[in-house]
């Protein structure tokens, strides 16, 4: 009996040993492919959606683009497929996208029983409502016995749930399978409020027929933190996709710009003296970091020079200037009060 019990104890490493050797292949299969492929949301503004020249921009499509620069030393060679709520997950197991940044909140369950792990939020947001005003609420704790428009199947469904269990509100959820149907319906006025993380409320209001006639409520109820999830075991490709969101986070700190980027290589090559350590570093004039994620050490370059510091990046796709609107608040650097921190190029 224990004998069999070894041998199925063998067959099941030797499984897990497989599929993370396949799955550690996807830096070469990229690289051979000459292109990434990317699962985003089916369209968000500000995070992933066509813009009116067609093409996908948002905050999480500037990440592909990291990746890709990181990768390939180009960010245009992105393949984009949206995804729904429901294929998201299946599709990065299944290994039909190379790395998932579609707005996705980071769970305990979802970090353990997926084969998949989240490796870096680059987005810290929390759910809230949104009402029309002529309902004349102030407050979520208002809408005692109110039809909410949702997603089903996702944790925005299920924190409603909690909140209203925990404070006996009696709502009226009124599901829908994808995102857009659910904000549509709410513009109709068949719901009283509508539900999902407060910076998708924002870039939702702005598809809304009248913007203007909507409001968010204060209250946030919940924590979400998205990011982008690869598959459990590729280890490598994990830290890529964590550092090209990283090196967004130091350039900023440091002051270093899409603008500014060549300057800042061309000072701290010319004169040690002056320099910085980290920026030499991490710009590959110093110390080939680049080598232990398996990249050219020009890798974060590519990236700052591709899309930017991650400020520019809020900036202009979310930032108080764009019709979203958000203020850095929890996205603003430790250095600012935020939380949004990397650890040191070293």
């Amino acid at each position: 009996m224990k004998q069999v019990k070894y041998v199925v104890a063998g067959v099941a490493l030797l499984a897990g040993m497989a599929t993370a050797a396949q799955a550690a292949s996807t830096l070469e299969t990229v690289k051979s492919r000459g292109n990434l492929v990317c699962g985003v949301t089916t369209g968000l503004a500000g995070f992933g959606a066509p813009n009116d020249k067609g093409e996908w921009a948002g905050l999480d499509i500037d990440l592909c683009k990291a990746v890709a620069a990181a990768v390939l030393g180009d960010a245009t060679k992105v393949e984009y497929k949206p995804l729904s709520a429901e294929q998201r997950f299946t599709a990065l197991q299944s290994g039909e996208v190379d790395v998932l940044a579609r707005n996705s909140t980071w769970t305990l369950s979802r970090d353990t029983q997926l084969g998949l792990d989240f490796v870096q939020v680059n987005y810290y947001d929390g759910q809230g409502f949104m009402v029309h005003k002529e309902l004349g609420v102030t407050s979520a704790l208002e809408l005692k016995g109110a039809t909410v428009c949702v997603q089903e199947g996702t944790t925005t469904e299920k924190n409603m749930g909690d909140y209203d269990k925990a404070n006996g509100l009696g709502f009226q959820p009124v599901k829908f399978k994808e995102n857009d149907q659910a904000r549509a319906a709410y513009d109709e006025g068949r719901c009283d409020a509508y539900t999902t993380d407060a910076s998708g409320l924002a870039g939702e209001r702005t598809a809304l027929k009248d913007p203007a006639s909507h409001i968010i409520l204060p209250e946030i109820i919940s924590k979400e933190p998205l990011g982008p999830v690869v598959r459990h075991g590729d280890n490598q490709w994990g830290d890529i996709v964590r550092w090209a969101h990283n090196a967004t986070l130091v350039a900023e700190e440091k002051g270093i710009t899409q603008a500014n980027v060549d300057e800042v290589v061309a000072a701290n090559a010319a004169d040690n003296t002056a320099a910085d350590a980290e920026i030499q570093r991490m710009l590959g004039i110093t110390d080939k970091m680049g080598e232990g994620l398996g990249l050219g050490n020009d890798w974060a370059y590519n990236i700052i020079k591709a899309v930017g510091n991650y400020g520019e990046i809020f900036d202009r796709n979310v930032g108080p200037a764009t019709p979203i609107g958000l203020e850095r608040g929890l996205n603003a650097l430790w250095t600012k009060g935020g939380l949004q921190y990397a650890p040191p190029v070293r």
